[in-house]
């Protein structure tokens, strides 16, 4: 089963970039998508927000 919610380890797998990064991106997408902070972001939300392909990022992961 694949997860449908994005975490910081899950960004630096992606970008190369550090986990301070990923918990940085996160909150910049929660807050143009107007969401919470209890509110997680999904793998659509973060490819939109970044200009990525779906497919191409959950291929990535696995």
């Amino acid at each position: 089963m694949n997860r449908c919610v994005y975490l910081p380890k899950d960004i630096m797998v992606i970008t190369g970039k550090s986990d301070r990064y990923g918990r940085y991106l996160i909150k910049r997408i929660k807050e143009y998508f107007n969401k919470e902070q209890h509110q997680v972001v999904t793998v659509e939300e973060f490819c939109q927000y970044m200009g990525l392909q779906l497919d191409s990022v959950v291929s990535q992961l696995r």
